[in-house]
């Protein structure tokens, strides 16, 4: 299934060059109850068509009304809907939540489609992108994104947005403990790809909403499987997919490198890694080992808990200290 976020800004291009004005909306906070996470894209055309999703429906609907009154004329607003007492906003969001949402009015012009094809670059995996709009002007900015962080920077007068891949996580090898890191990633939002060539260890497997590949997961990571929003964890204790996985993943942009063992077992691996695999300091200090963060844990369960803690930690840009 096609990245959300790529949907709406493809189908936005395209109406765009089929010469209709179109609304890019993006939630950019979220308080309380909120079904919809900062960085959700919703766009409309002028004939009233839609995609993409801000709330689940009530927001929606609320907009598309909007819009068809002839609202949001300007070239660019922030609209608050749940509490408050913003005139553009009649609906209320469940158990009180508050969302604000960035909208921008886009004309059908040369400009216009060469921004969104920038988008669409960075969610197609290409490149990272920071996408900076001047609140009073609707200015609109790309510069390439270096750093993790939080996926909306909000300032007085503009904001600035993250834009890249879906996130995913690529799991090297089956394991229970891979078992329940993929239920928890799938939960989280994550696209989930589990690579193992062992028959024997992927039988009776049942993982919904996981792409299982039959291959060394070194394979899948050499011909081009991981981008810079990818987190690469192996969890299977067996140097024949362990090892070769990390080899093969400090070679890539990948924001997030961790193989599960023990302090000795971890030390005893890195030496492996220098030795057979080549692997500088620099590209050892890229790995997370041991995984995750120390939270005691010791179930399958527990250590997954801990393995996307600390992803969602790097992704956010949040250092050990910050805790």
């Amino acid at each position: 299934m096609q990245h959300l976020d790529l949907q709406v800004v493809r189908r936005a291009l395209e109406w765009s060059v089929a010469g209709q004005r179109i609304w890019l909306c993006t939630v950019l906070t979220t308080y309380g109850s909120a079904p919809r996470a900062p960085g959700s894209l919703l766009a409309v055309n002028e004939g009233g068509q839609w995609i993409g999703s801000l709330s689940g429906g009530c927001v929606e609907e609320d907009f598309l009304d909007r819009v068809a009154e002839g609202a949001f004329l300007e070239a660019v607003s922030v609209v608050r809907y749940g509490k408050g007492d913003d005139p553009r906003s009649r609906v209320s969001l469940p158990c009180g939540g508050i969302l604000d949402v960035l909208v921008e009015k886009l004309d059908a012009d040369c400009a216009v489609q060469a921004h969104l094809r920038e988008l669409e670059s960075a969610l197609l995996g290409q490149r990272r992108l920071l996408r900076e709009v001047d609140l009073a002007s609707g200015a609109r900015n790309l510069f390439a994104d270096r750093e993790q962080g939080a996926r909306i920077e909000r300032e007085i007068d503009r904001v600035r947005i993250r834009v890249g891949a879906a996130q995913r996580l690529l799991l090297a090898g089956y394991s229970s403990v891979a078992q329940a890191c993929a239920e928890f990633a799938v939960g989280l939002g994550f696209e989930v790809i589990l690579c193992d060539p062992r028959d024997e260890a992927l039988e009776g497997v049942v993982l919904n909403g996981v792409e299982v590949r039959r291959q060394l997961p070194s394979v899948f990571i050499a011909d081009g499987g991981c981008h810079r929003d990818t987190a690469v964890v192996a969890l299977t204790h067996d140097p024949r997919i362990d090892d070769l996985a990390m080899m093969e993943a400090v070679r890539t942009e990948a924001f997030y490198i961790g193989v599960m063992g023990s302090v000795q077992t971890s030390q005893k691996r890195f030496e492996r890694l220098r030795r057979i695999g080549g692997l500088s300091e620099a590209e050892l200090a890229r790995i997370h080992a041991p995984i995750g963060l120390n939270l005691g844990s010791k179930t399958p369960a527990e250590i997954a808990l801990a393995v996307l803690a600390d992803i969602l930690r790097i992704r956010s840009g949040i250092a050990r200290d910050q805790l």
